[in-house]
């Protein structure tokens, strides 16, 4: 299967491959009491190079010990050779798959390859005892690379773990693949020492010989290092582990150098070049470990609070010290930005200790015209200008987002007007649930307020809307209508018309207290400038009367306005409402006793 791999990389690619590598970067950090070890073994049975037997193992195995106070936090395998790749291995019986891939090359003809693969909890369940990388088959494609002595493969396991009697440090591991001949500068950044007390830097390399010495140099900003006897000066990768002595990793290094005396405090970064004539290095690994007492402020906001038709937001968020050697103060400030505009700070309470957090809320702004849909960004350790003012071990890990959906009131909906019968002085009594009636939506929902201001604050709702007077003419509702989670606003007006007077057909003026004057309904301060005419059967005009002067059957016009009560008959009217919405009202009324 594996033969198969190997010929479809080369029908795919050819000979035609890229010059390609990648860049040595950033791909983890670790900020405690921290240190490492690494295991790893070749699989080439001696140093390769002309002339040597063109013979590579398919299985090597490697013994890691830690004492019992070292515990593992992390444990990272690499393993590389020659040609494109084999990123399907086994390790102790268990089958591994690169997760990530990187790649180089001398030539068009001479390419090679890394892998990575994340074996902590397999290091962390097996514990010490030996480990066995097997199924890493090379031999079919490794001919073409012996003449020119470019023939290898091999692997290693950096373990990293935590010890209560180490400093705390700060332990950064990068990688990529890059290589010489014949100058290779990195540069390793978010570096952050405290004191450079035994400082060390590690190195994974692959192809380095020990035959091969020819201006062969390492330096670290600017100053040669070197590891006697293991790493002369002048031939820095040549088969080796500093952690067990070994001298027979050929063609691979698993190296640890001592910079105390090439860092200084409060460096951020370190420049590494490698030199070399003629050997053929690639650098894959490479892990530093600096004491640093820092703390690492990180923010996650955990939720967020809207109300309806507010564009205040309240936010929910945590701030934590993880990933951090020292407390992270009280008063580390906090900033919230949208669209680049600050819009509101926080800072926090306590002091954070390592691996602590401190959870609080607090309320922004967000801009009118700002829509509904937004995100905001929340930076800790912003003073409000995009500044820190504390320094961390990890100064790009500050912000973070939150989507906000905003609650908008969307705009008012007019209803028709609700139109009442006046029933003097231009009020009348009205159900304000008819005036919804058309929105078919359930009664217990609604409730109905005189302003703008009381609706959105709930207060001083209209308590009796089934029989409600008036106060004004015309006079405005304002509905609020429950739609969780927010809710709609309706209005409509109330409008009093005079309704057409209701008259009647008799009365009876005999003081019993019931019916004893001509009480024509919904006239009286209703059609205040009404006339009313009686006659009696002669057409004799004997009574005159006004909104302040009803008919009690008694006489003031005429010959006989004497005031006194009429005889029993009918009566005929003419009412004079003095409106133009109607012509004057005539008919009869019968005066019995």
């Amino acid at each position: 299967m594996k033969l198969l791999r190997y010929i479809i990389y080369l029908l795919l690619f050819g000979v035609s491959i890229p010059l390609i590598a990648q860049d040595v970067t950033l791909y983890q950090q670790f900020n405690g009491r921290y240190d490492y070890t690494a295991i790893g073994n070749t699989m080439n049975v001696f140093e390769n190079g002309p002339g040597t037997p063109c013979t590579i193992q398919s299985s090597s195995t490697a013994s890691l010990s830690l004492t019992p106070n070292q515990n593992v936090i992390a444990a990272y395998l690499y393993w590389a050779g020659s040609g494109n790749g084999d990123f399907d291995i086994t390790l102790n019986d268990n089958n591994i798959t690169a997760t990530r891939t990187f790649n180089d090359a001398l030539d068009e003809t001479r390419v090679f390859f890394a892998a990575f693969a994340d074996v902590t909890d397999l290091i962390i369940s097996n514990g010490n005892g030996d480990y066995n990388i097997s199924n890493f088959d090379l031999s079919s494609i490794i001919d073409p690379y012996c003449p020119t002595g470019t023939n290898f493969g091999g692997w290693a396991i950096t373990v990293i773990y935590q010890d209560e009697d180490l400093p705390l440090n700060q332990l950064n591991v990068y990688d990529g693949l890059q290589s010489v001949p014949t100058i290779l500068n990195i540069t390793l950044d978010n570096l952050n020492v405290l004191d450079n007390e035994d400082a060390k830097i590690g190195f994974i390399a692959w192809e380095g010989d020990r035959s091969l010495a020819v201006n062969e140099q390492l330096t670290i900003n600017g100053n040669v290092i070197s590891n006697l006897p293991l790493n002369p000066a002048n031939n820095a990768f040549n088969g080796t582990n500093s952690f067990t002595g070994a001298v027979d990793l050929y063609n691979m290094d698993i190296d640890v150098y001592n910079i105390q005396n090439n860092i200084n405090i409060g460096d951020t970064s370190a420049s590494i070049t490698l030199t070399s004539g003629q050997d053929f290095v690639m650098i894959n690994n490479i892990i530093t470990v600096l004491n640093s007492q820092l703390p690492d402020a990180t923010l996650s906001i955990d939720g967020n609070l809207v109300n309806c038709g507010d564009n205040s937001v309240e936010l929910f968020y945590t701030v934590n010290n993880f990933n951090s050697t020292a407390l992270l103060p009280a008063n580390t400030p906090i900033a919230f930005y949208l669209d680049g505009i600050l819009i509101g700070q926080s800072a926090t309470i306590n002091d954070i200790p390592i691996n602590g957090s401190e959870s609080s809320s607090t309320i922004v702004s967000i801009p009118e015209g700002s829509g509904a849909n937004l995100t905001v960004i929340g930076i800790v350790d912003d003073d409000g200008n995009m500044n820190g003012t504390v320094i961390e071990t990890n100064e790009d890990n500050n912000i973070t987002f939150e989507d906000v959906e905003l609650l908008l009131i969307p705009d008012i909906i007019i209803l028709p007007e609700l139109i009442g019968c006046n029933e003097g002085f231009e009020t009348s009594t009205f159900n304000l649930f008819d005036g919804v009636s058309s929105l078919n939506i359930d009664e217990a929902d609604i409730s109905f307020y005189l302003s703008l201001t009381d609706l959105e604050n709930e207060s001083n709702e209209i308590l009796i809307p089934t029989s409600y007077n008036n106060s004004s003419q015309p006079e405005t509702i304002f509905v609020r209508v429950s739609v969780p989670p927010c809710y709609e606003i309706y209005q409509f007006n109330l409008v009093i018309e005079n309704c057409p007077p209701v008259v009647p057909s008799g009365f009876s003026p005999n003081n019993d207290n019931s019916n004893d004057w001509f009480n024509i309904q919904g006239l009286y301060d209703i059609f205040t400038n009404h006339e009313l005419l009686i006659y009696n059967r002669y057409g004799d005009l004997i009574f005159i009367g006004n909104n302040n002067k009803f008919w009690d059957g008694t006489v003031n016009k005429g010959i006989n306005a004497n005031g006194n009560i009429v005889p029993v008959g009918t009566y005929f009217y003419v009412l004079n409402l003095n409106d133009p919405n109607y012509e004057p009202l005539v008919g009869w009324v019968y005066v019995n006793y």
